[in-house]
């Protein structure tokens, strides 16, 4: 059984080596010549192509794909899963949140099912330290409004660690598309949609130094992103069309004029 773990990472150079010495060290002991790391590099302005790099000059288990565009999470994974080679593959965040044991938590109780993700608020998940309360209201009033819209009886759907069965990923991959905070939800519909049975487990998470979130704006641009996924599967997609039509109109003429004076 080969591993895949695929490391969307943008702006991590601080964060990302302790991520990868932690999973290196726990997994190619588990999985010697069974385990790769494919490490996703989109849009960075520091560092970070460079510190991966290094690891795979290091660590034949390290692969690194550099995208100069900033596609974002989804778009990063979306490259990932076209690169794996795994029969389990999998995705975990460069923070390092979630420790090397509570991935492996997942491997250890896929059992049968198809996909299983981590939930940080299953009663017996432990998260450090406690988070403020203006996220944890915005997490579980956002997943409230997943399980309303998509029918998806998931306590957590944005926890960054998650794990599939080889097939199930490439069955749903075409139907993915890059839609920012909404991914996650995406993937896990179009695994319900499918027929694929996905389970979700207590897990420990650790909120690492340096994170880039702002609450506020985020549960805006969250809420956004999963009101036009709902819209492209609804009889109402055409507004989505017309959204998009309507958004980019000011950028194409001011491309114009631009053109028109030169």
């Amino acid at each position: 059984m080969k591993l895949s773990i695929i490391i969307p990472a943008y702006n991590e150079e601080l964060r990302i080596p302790a991520m990868l010495d932690a999973y290196l060290e726990h997994f190619t002991g588990l999985y010697p010549g069974n385990v790769e790391f494919i490490v996703v590099v989109n849009g960075s302005t520091d560092g970070t192509a460079a510190v991966v790099r290094d690891y795979e000059e290091r660590h034949p288990e390290v692969s690194t794909m550099i995208e100069p565009a900033r596609i974002g999470k989804g778009g990063a994974l979306m490259l990932g899963f076209h690169a794996a080679t795994g029969e389990l593959i999998g995705f975990s965040d460069a923070d390092g949140a979630t420790p090397p044991k509570a991935f492996e938590d997942l491997i250890t109780n896929l059992d049968d099912a198809d996909a299983i993700i981590a939930s940080r608020w299953l009663p017996d998940s432990k998260v450090h330290p406690k988070q403020p309360w203006q996220r944890l209201l915005a997490s579980r009033v956002f997943n409230k409004l997943v399980c309303w819209f998509f029918r998806l009886d998931l306590s957590d759907t944005q926890c960054g660690a998650k794990l599939f069965r080889r097939n199930a990923i490439q069955d749903v991959l075409p139907h993915l598309g890059v839609t920012a905070w909404a991914f996650d939800v995406d993937l896990l519909f179009q695994l319900r949609r499918a027929g694929y049975h996905t389970i979700e487990i207590p897990t420990t998470w650790n909120d690492i130094r340096g994170s880039k979130v702002d609450v506020v704006r985020t549960s805006s641009e969250m809420f956004v992103a999963i009101c036009r996924l709902r819209l492209l599967y609804s009889p109402f997609r055409w507004l989505v069309s017309l959204y998009n039509i309507l958004a980019s109109y000011p950028t194409r003429l001011i491309r114009k004029i631009r053109e028109l004076k030169a």
